[in-house]
């Protein structure tokens, strides 16, 4: 019994130092949303988002493509499989386009974290799990956008119409032909964090276990949503 006891003592001590090591090296693993699907990083100028983003990690995104009819333009850079971070930005090209989005990215002083989506599988069925829960929403909604290599990238979205101050995701599903953005987009980079701060963290903890979300939420003085990417260069720490 006294060997089983001290080497369970040992096992907690050992853990504890790797947990302390790992804390101070700043890599303690973060438990991420399972079914996150992209994080949009709002700015004002596309290249101004795209160069934020290089001289943080160290990895620079590519061009995405234009949102015909509402006003927006992106840069892609992957997160790992089927996790990717959209750069999304006003569309000069688009100035008589209004959109509530475009406006606010207009308005933006510098990049940050403007929402972000998560997979659930069928759109379809997801929405009729969110009427039978009665929660509001619209979509399914089909959209597209042209590849720069003139590829069509097809998808469909359901929207809540209440999202939490912006803590709540809207859910996208992929068309079958679609090839996800993750694959092809520029490599380097991993998502460390992701996660949702607000003054009611019970509230939103158990609307999301409702939608069959996973995102941690810890408390705070004002809701908001935070991400850690690192690359080759450094990390990318920033808020909502």
């Amino acid at each position: 019994m006294s060997h089983q006891i001290e080497r369970r003592q040992f096992l907690q001590v050992s853990a504890g130092t790797l947990a302390g090591s790992l804390l101070l090296r700043g890599e303690v693993p973060v438990t991420l949303p399972e079914n996150l699907d992209h994080i949009l990083l709002g700015s004002p100028d596309l290249q101004a988002g795209i160069d934020f983003v290089e001289k943080h990690t160290g990895v620079r995104a590519t061009f995405g493509g234009v949102h015909p009819g509402r006003g927006t333009q992106n840069a892609l850079l992957s997160l790992g499989e089927r996790r990717y971070l959209e750069i999304i930005a006003p569309d000069p090209a688009q100035p008589g386009v209004k959109n509530p989005i475009a406006s606010d990215l207009h308005s933006l002083k510098e990049p940050r974290v403007i929402g972000w989506a998560a997979h659930p599988g069928s759109v379809t069925a997801f929405a009729e799990k969110l009427r039978t829960a009665g929660i509001k929403f619209d979509g399914p909604t089909p959209g597209s956008r042209k590849r720069p290599d003139g590829n069509l990238l097809e998808w469909q979205i359901v929207s809540l119409a209440d999202t939490a101050s912006g803590l709540l995701p809207f859910f996208i599903e992929w068309g079958q032909d679609s090839v996800h953005p993750s694959v092809d987009a520029p490599k380097g980079c991993s998502l460390l964090s992701f996660s949702a701060e607000t003054p009611h963290p019970e509230k939103l903890a158990a609307t999301l276990k409702t939608l069959n979300l996973d995102l941690p939420v810890s408390r705070a003085e004002r809701p908001r949503l935070h991400t850690i990417i690192s690359g080759p260069k450094g990390k990318l720490d920033v808020y909502s």
